[in-house]
């Protein structure tokens, strides 16, 4: 495995290919990636800096992103992603991102911001809530009411019925963070002494609009931060003799097989997206494509760690994680701001508008000696007195009726009137004609 962070190159070439070099083998042997960044025993806020800050920077200016930590298990995803929540030094990417976005939202004083979030998981194909309230039981954070759905021009795919929670600093976020991560599913396997046996997902939701209220526009975007499970070979992670137990042996087969075929799926959907011409992609094969519907092919900036162990033994997985990640630098995403409008900030817009130009009419008319003009709707006794006008004008003959009878228009509002009171008097007399006939 040749690792060249300069030219962002990674070379893989198994051992026996070199041995068997003077032996006719037509399989592919060797292989070469090229990625946008390769890091090598990188800090943790080198990864940030270098990668991850422009995504959760676009969130802050209203452009939705993601960050997917991928590779198989034990290679360093979860602490890519959360950290070590012992040392302040070497906190992951989902601690520095919710720093810097709460940096942004405290120096931008001209703006309001609402900041939700949403933490679940998804094991064996069901969803979790990991905020919701331990205290109901057992079953407490799995409901069946959970369901995958969209919101256009808002929070775009979300799952209907999370617990969503309003936090207003810095730590409260990481509270929640920390707490719903204490919650996720573990197991332990040779490969592994705390392997997570289910996919997370932890979504920061945020509103901003100015505080001015001079605009009604109200800008939303999310940030995901993707913490999937390992793909995994039980001959790896159990091997042949394994002192766990029967019991917990099904459970961890039964684990695999469910981790393993949502990734497998999340590769067909990354394939679909990467072709020029994509077609069908299969985003309802499971539940883990689905909800990331947004991040791999919508309106979404989305940054891919593919995470790697670096020894001979599993360079078979090492070359279907670099393969996965080469064909993620193919799909392209058009990421725009989303933009929404605040209904009871235009109401009151609106009715600003409109008593403005009442009292530009009313200078109007009082310049041009219109002060006996109405605007406002008729009162009761006004629509009684047009009532009996109009019954006056349909019974008349042509000719008899005085010029000061005659039906006269000065706005629309009359004229609307007018032609209401019409209606109502021909009903009662065409109902009068039935009753004699």
């Amino acid at each position: 495995l040749r690792v060249d962070t300069d030219a962002n190159t990674i070379a893989v070439t198994p051992a026996s290919a070199q041995e068997e070099d003077s032996v006719l083998n037509n399989k592919q042997n060797n292989f070469k990636f090229a990625f946008h960044h390769v890091l090598h025993n990188a800090s943790q806020e080198t990864v940030y800096d270098s990668l991850a800050r422009d995504v959760v920077q676009g969130v802050a200016n209203g452009i939705n992103g993601t960050v997917i930590s991928y590779g198989q298990t034990g290679s360093g995803k979860t602490f890519t992603m959360i950290g070590d929540t012992q040392n302040y030094q070497h906190r992951g990417i989902a601690p520095r991102a919710l720093s810097h976005l709460f940096s942004e939202v405290n120096y931008r004083v001209e703006m309001q911001f609402d900041v939700f979030v949403t933490y679940m998981e998804i094991y064996n194909e069901r969803i979790f809530d990991l905020l919701a309230d331990l205290s109901a039981g057992a079953e407490g954070g799995q409901r069946s009411e959970y369901t995958i759905a969209e919101e256009r021009g808002g929070k775009g795919i979300h799952v209907r019925g999370l617990t969503e929670v309003k936090v207003a600093s810095e730590q409260d976020a990481l509270n929640l963070l920390f707490s719903g991560e204490l919650g996720r599913t573990t197991a332990q396997h040779k490969l592994n002494k705390r392997s997570n046996r289910s996919h997370s997902i932890f979504t920061v939701y945020v509103r901003q609009q100015s505080r001015s209220g001079v605009s009604e526009k109200v800008v939303s975007s999310k940030l995901c931060l993707v913490d999937l499970a390992g793909s995994e070979r039980l001959k790896k992670t159990m091997g042949d003799e394994d002192a766990l137990g029967g019991a917990i042996d099904d459970t961890l087969k039964k684990e695999s097989m469910y981790i393993n075929q949502s990734l497998t799926y999340l590769e067909q959907c990354v394939v679909a997206l990467s072709k020029r011409t994509p077609g069908h992609v299969p985003y309802r094969q499971t539940k883990l494509t689905n909800v990331l519907k947004d991040s791999l092919g919508g309106n979404c900036n989305t940054l891919l760690f593919a995470c790697i162990w670096g020894e001979a033994a599993h360079l078979e997985e090492t070359v279907s994680t670099l393969r996965l990640a080469s064909r993620m630098m193919r799909v392209q995403n058009q990421a725009v701001a989303v933009e929404v409008t605040d209904p009871v900030k235009l109401m009151r817009k609106q009715d600003q508008q409109i008593k403005e130009l009442k009292q530009e009419l009313l200078m109007h008319d009082a310049l041009s000696d219109r002060t006996e003009v109405i605007y406002d709707p008729f009162t009761p006794e006004q629509k009684q007195d047009l009532r009996a006008k109009v019954d006056k004008f349909l019974r008349s003959e042509d000719g008899s009726l005085e010029e000061e009878d005659l039906l006269e228009f000065r706005t629309v509002r009359q004229m609307r009137e007018t032609c209401k009171a019409f209606k109502e008097v021909f009903k009662e007399h065409a109902a009068r004609t039935e009753r004699l006939m």
